[in-house]
Parts: structure tokens; C-alpha cells; sequence
């Protein structure tokens, strides 16, 4: 199953059975991606689930229709196993940034973690996920692929928001915390920290 956000709304692409009663069922063969974009954009329906005969194929062809747009970021953890979280745009979000030329997936999470956030001593653990959403950028529409990993922050450091990006806040939140503040975030963070719980880090 592949899911990609658009607006909040979801496109789930899928090869199986998939229960969502709120959502426009359709067999993706039978829809073009401009009628799924009018749709999620203008309709009001919660999402849509595509039914899919070869699910690799379909996903392959649902990403040829965008200028794919790689990024990586981090979801970290310090010594007292708080979540680090940056506050930008009225809403708590995790650090991350688009792969700079040259750039390996992980450096780019390493980098985008300490510019946003003004820290250097972050260790990489494992990968967590890879999550889609779609967004218009100079009138054109692409598809950001952002790819996420589980990371520790080693030792005490000032948290420094990069202003110049936007962020106003950087900071360590407790579980409790930090499920609040999912409530004031994006849905693919919230895929991120499924990811996690259900790696049992």
C-alpha cells in the first residue's frame, strides 16, 4: 500500500481490501490524475483509495505524472527520550529539507536536522519510513518523497531555531507532550511516529 497526501487528504494506492467509508473508491485505471487532484482539492471527501491490478506498476506510473522532489529528515530522540520537534507555519513539525546535488539520503536527514535545529552531535539509528504528499511550487504541481530516520541526540545542546527558514521554536517533548502537539501537525509526522512505536525503538 503506498499513501500520499494532498491538503491533508489522502490517495491510498492499493492491491488488497481496504475499508474506508468516508473515502471515493475507484479502480486506478479508470482515473486520471488531474480528476484524482480536482477531486481531493474541490470535492469534500476525505480521501480516496485506488484499487490497483499490479500495485509496483500503478505506483510507478502515479509518480511518472510529477516532478519528484527527494528530502530527508529526522525523527530524534535525546538522552531522556524526549522527541525533538521545530514549530513553523502554526504548526509542530520534524526537522527536514530537500536533498542538496551530490547529497546521500542520509547526510541530507543529518544536515536538515542540525541546521533547523542548531545541533551537531546526532547519531543515525535506522530508517523509519518514507512519506509522499503533493504540493504546487510556481504553479506547478510535484510530489515530495521525504525519507525518515531514527535518530539520538548524544549529550546536552542549545536548541537554536533556524529563523531564516521559518522556525520559531525548536524543542524536546515528552510522550504526553508530544501526542498534543501531533494534534497541531501534519498527517504524514503522524505516519513517522507510527513507524517508530511499531519498530519498538
Amino acid at each position: 500500500m503506498y499513501k500520499v497526501f494532498i491538503n491533508e487528504r489522502p490517495i491510498i494506492l492499493t492491491d488488497s481490501f481496504c475499508k474506508e467509508s468516508d473515502f471515493v473508491h475507484l479502480n486506478y485505471e479508470e482515473i486520471t490524475i488531474p480528476e484524482i487532484i480536482s477531486k481531493l482539492t474541490k470535492a469534500s471527501i476525505g480521501g480516496m483509495v485506488l484499487f490497483c491490478k499490479n500495485l509496483e506498476e500503478s505506483w510507478d506510473d502515479f509518480k511518472s505524472n510529477f516532478k519528484v522532489i527527494p528530502a530527508a529528515g529526522g525523527l530524534v530522540l535525546n538522552e531522556e527520550n524526549e522527541f525533538l520537534f521545530i514549530f513553523r507555519g502554526c504548526k509542530w513539525d520534524l526537522p527536514k529539507g530537500r536533498v542538496e546535488k551530490g547529497e546521500k539520503i542520509k547526510e541530507t536527514a543529518v544536515r536538515e536536522v542540525q541546521e533547523e535545529c542548531g545541533i551537531s552531535n546526532v547519531i543515525v539509528h535506522e530508517f523509519l519510513t518514507t512519506t509522499h504528499h503533493i504540493f504546487y511550487y510556481n504553479e506547478k504541481i510535484k510530489l515530495k518523497e521525504t525519507h525518515w530516520f531514527y535518530m539520538k541526540l548524544n549529550g546536552r545542546e542549545i536548541l537554536t531555531p533556524q529563523l531564516e527558514e521559518g522556525i520559531t521554536d525548536v524543542v524536546f517533548k515528552n510522550k504526553e507532550d508530544s501526542v498534543r502537539a501531533l494534534q497541531n501537525s501534519y498527517k504524514n509526522i503522524n505516519l513517522v511516529f507510527k513507524a517508530f512505536y511499531q519498530n519498538q525503538y
